[in-house]
Formats: C-alpha cells, structure tokens, sequence
C-alpha cells in the first residue's frame, strides 16, 4: 500500500527532525555552558 508507506515516511521523518532539534537544543545549551564562566 502506497499511502501506508508514505504515511510510515512522514512519521519517520517528523521523527528525525525532531530528534535533530533536540540535538540542536542540547548542544547549544553545552556550548552556552562552557562558555560562561
């Protein structure tokens, strides 16, 4: 089924967007945290 495969693509890639804005997130704040004293 092709629309249950692309539903199964979206969901993946909400997925990873997300996971990449929380990397994002994390990281900045460490970087913030090594910066100031």
């Amino acid at each position: 089924n092709i629309t249950n495969c692309l539903r199964v693509i979206r969901n993946a890639w909400h997925f990873y967007y997300a996971l990449g804005l929380v990397v994002k997130v994390v990281c900045g704040g460490i970087g913030i945290a090594l910066l100031t004293p």
